[in-house]
């Protein structure tokens, strides 16, 4: 019913925003991903999503078309309500939960606070058709120097340093560029740990 909202930003916090669109202010709730991206800007347009529930209509509000795509194909999924799949949002860029569906990645997804084996195995089951189908992409092979990855991730285990922490680092390091050895990767995620 309503597909996006250009106005003035009244109130803004981590979890959601208020937009005024011609005199009427808007409570929306928003993704972490997009509290990032909205920055200052007085004037913004969000693309949104429409919850009606018997007790309740709730607005969810989107940076960027494609994390609202995400977004509605969470929610496909049974099992995944909106609080879950904008917890999924906050944690991973819409790029990042597209990727790791599209190559099976389970411990990614997994790794979202709130979300189980089951359900990570049941997001990949459920939508790596239609995300293959909607992104026109091929199967998407895993990166191909996991070992250097897994090695880093060992090292700095070795190290003291917790493996969730020390694993989102190294994923970003990689991510920057996949050449790197596993020297330093390590040397990279020690700057940012």
């Amino acid at each position: 019913m309503i597909t996006h909202l250009k106005g003035k930003l009244v109130e803004k916090n981590p979890t959601h925003i208020v937009i005024e669109c011609a005199g009427v202010g808007y409570f929306v709730n928003i993704s972490l991903h997009t509290f990032s991206k909205i920055g200052d800007m007085e004037n913004i347009q969000l693309y949104t999503h429409l919850q009606v529930k018997e007790d309740s209509h709730t607005l969810f509000g989107f940076s960027e078309k494609s994390e609202r795509e995400i977004f509605r194909l969470l929610l496909s999924v049974s099992g995944i309500g909106s609080s879950t799949a904008r917890t999924m949002l906050s944690s991973l860029s819409p790029g990042q939960i597209r990727d790791a569906i599209a190559t099976g990645d389970v411990p990614t997804i997994q790794g979202i606070k709130g979300i189980g084996a089951k359900t990570a195995q049941r997001v990949i089951l459920d939508l790596k058709d239609k995300v293959l189908k909607v992104y026109d992409i091929d199967e998407l092979s895993a990166p191909s120097n996991n070992t250097n990855k897994d090695e880093a991730l060992s090292a700095l285990e070795v190290l003291g340093f917790v493996r969730k922490q020390a694993e989102k680092v190294v994923d970003k390091v990689v991510r920057q560029d996949p050449g790197l050895s596993v020297e330093d990767i390590i040397k990279f995620a020690l700057k940012n740990l």
